[in-house]
């Protein structure tokens, strides 16, 4: 009689037992007479031993069979102390073939993660076999669990919103769903549930919460997903901007703690307003380990004649950059310059105190002087400099300098994650075209009253917005959300949408606001991100079982597809070429 056990539970405790087992094929071994096969499933991996020599060529890797035998002690020189059943083996006695696989793979199971994405992307459930894989499985279920008991152990109620609905432009682009009923019509996915989880709280839930699915249509990068990904969404009514951050500082440092492979800070987070980031760090999602902090120079140049810095946002640092090469210099030029930059200047401070460099000859010893105190320059030390004439472009391309910098000269402490937050965001910003819009979310709190909006240019006005941030990714977004009717028009107003227009997109939000509707406050830390962060992973994609490729395509199923006529018609859709 063979008693059923799982490879994981195989030890020298069942030696002498007959026991039936089943996995997939990892290596077949010819050790001249005897045939070694290891079995693997997700428990563990097990050593099986028989004299049939013909299995060389019949058997494959990764099919699918079951075992039946005796377990005995290995042979002294074939223990393997690195699994559980290394002081073992199963002599076979019986083995069945359940499912045969291909005996040519797309790539080698173990080795998967250093085929192409693509590759891995098409064949994922052979991916997902791989033990990086199933730990990253493991951790996304623990971590989504232990998110639940945290948060209704803080109180909050966790509400599934819908995922038809209708538009609400929030940023991103709508994936839209034609209606087969209602002719002409549409649904769309929710980027995210932000309607609905203020709703909520006009309805009385008092803590909402989330693992919500969001779908937005964005292109890809290494740390945004195509099509859906999800975020823990949460809301709070009667919150202030603080107990919303305390709220989430505490689910970070519970779920970090266990899980993260890196040590990190825990809160109360640093806050750092956005002026103050993108004057530092050229960002509104600074990494923190990057010990390098820029200043503005414009004082410094705020009567030079020197054309390149002359009434242009001008930033700088100074960093010890003397062991390296030209070719370091010249390629930061170049980065810059494709970048759209019109240069990048650098100066040297040498042993006498003096600057040495090409722009030297067109700043007076005075703006040398201002420039060395400014930056803090040290002998030895580079300064780098940075000027254009809109300061966003200048702050971003001196965000760039920083990083690659920092990344260049090994500054950035990547054994560690740090997290801050980043407050009173500016309520509208300027396009690209020179429309004024709302920078983050319209339904945010302004930092200023009602009667006070008209009377202050719109690009200066700060909102009850904030950011967390961490290792140069923003993890999560939220705000104290505006409950005012009339301000709301007034917000709208300064866009361009009037108040049929807010009805018509926003009509459900607009009318129960004349319900009664108590403060609140929330945010939404992208799930995915904090697993980036625990597992220190920079491909967004490789924490997600079956995501799309860098193309937003899904190469597994084949999506996206062209639909039949028959299909097309049922829709009432017609394509145009």
């Amino acid at each position: 009689m063979y008693r059923t056990v799982m490879l994981g539970d195989v030890d020298e405790k069942l030696i002498g037992e007959k026991i039936e087992l089943a996995g997939w094929v990892k290596t077949v071994r010819d050790h001249g007479g005897i045939v070694f096969i290891d079995i693997r499933d997700k428990s563990g991996i097990v050593q099986l031993k028989t004299h049939d020599d013909s299995l060389l060529s019949t058997l494959s890797r990764e099919s699918v069979i079951t075992v039946k035998g005796k377990v005995i002690l290995r042979d002294e020189d074939t223990i393997n102390p690195a699994i559980k059943s290394g002081m073992v083996e199963l002599d076979i006695e019986e083995m069945k073939v359940l499912s045969e696989s291909k005996h040519i793979l797309p790539f080698d199971i173990e080795d998967s993660l250093k085929a192409s994405e693509e590759l891995r992307l098409k064949y994922r459930y052979l991916d997902l076999r791989n033990e990086a894989m199933q730990q990253m499985l493991k951790l996304r279920a623990d971590v989504a669990f232990d998110t639940r008991v945290i948060m209704r152990e803080l109180g909050f109620t966790e509400v599934n919103t819908p995922i038809l609905t209708g538009p609400s432009p929030e940023g991103a682009r709508d994936y839209l769903v034609p209606s087969r009923l209602h002719k002409g019509k549409f649904y769309a996915l929710p980027q995210a549930p932000q309607q609905f989880k203020q709703l909520l709280m006009c309805g009385g839930v008092d803590k909402y919460f989330q693992i919500a699915p969001c779908f937005r249509d964005e292109d890809p990068r290494a740390d945004r997903l195509a099509g859906d990904f999800y975020q823990i969404d949460m809301e709070m009514s009667f919150a202030t901007q603080e107990d919303v951050q305390k709220t989430v500082e505490i689910l970070i440092e519970k779920l970090f703690t266990k899980y993260s492979k890196f040590p990190f800070n825990k809160g109360p987070f640093k806050k750092i307003p956005y002026k103050e980031a993108m004057v530092k760090y050229g960002s509104d999602k600074p990494d923190l380990r990057n010990p390098i902090e820029m200043v503005g120079l414009e004082d410094v140049f705020g009567a030079t004649t020197f054309n390149a810095f002359k009434d242009r946002t001008v930033e700088g640092f100074s960093i010890d950059a003397s062991s390296q090469s030209r070719t370091f210099f010249e390629k930061l030029q170049d980065l810059m310059l494709c970048e759209g930059a019109e240069g990048l200047a650098w100066v040297r401070v040498q042993e006498d105190g003096s600057l040495k460099g090409p722009i030297v000859k067109f700043i007076t010893p005075k703006e040398c002087e201002d420039l060395k105190e400014k930056t803090k320059a040290k002998i030895g030390d580079d300064i780098f400099i940075i000027a254009d004439a809109s300061p966003k472009k200048c702050y971003k391309l001196a965000g760039l300098l920083r990083s690659e910098v920092g990344e260049k000269l090994g500054l950035i402490d990547k054994t560690r994650t740090e997290f801050c937050w980043i407050v009173d965001f500016p309520m509208f910003e300027l396009s690209d075209d020179g429309k004024i819009e709302f920078c983050h979310n319209p339904f945010n709190k302004p930092k200023v009253s009602v009667n006070e909006l008209t009377d202050i240019d719109p690009l200066q006005i700060e909102a009850y917005q904030y950011d967390l941030v961490a290792n140069g990714y923003e993890v999560a977004s939220g705000a104290v959300r505006n409950t005012d009717r009339e301000m709301m028009l007034k917000l709208f107003d300064v866009v361009g949408y009037k108040e049929d227009e807010i009805i018509k997109r926003f009509g459900a939000l607009y009318t129960a606001f004349q319900y009664g509707v108590p403060p609140h406050a929330g945010v939404a830390p992208g799930f995915e991100r904090l697993l980036m962060l625990m597992l220190g992973i920079t491909n967004i994609r490789d924490i997600v079982p079956f995501p799309m490729n860098s193309k937003a395509q899904d190469v597994l199923m084949g999506g996206p597809i062209e639909a039949d006529e028959k299909q097309l018609r049922e829709l009432h859709i017609k394509i145009r070429q």
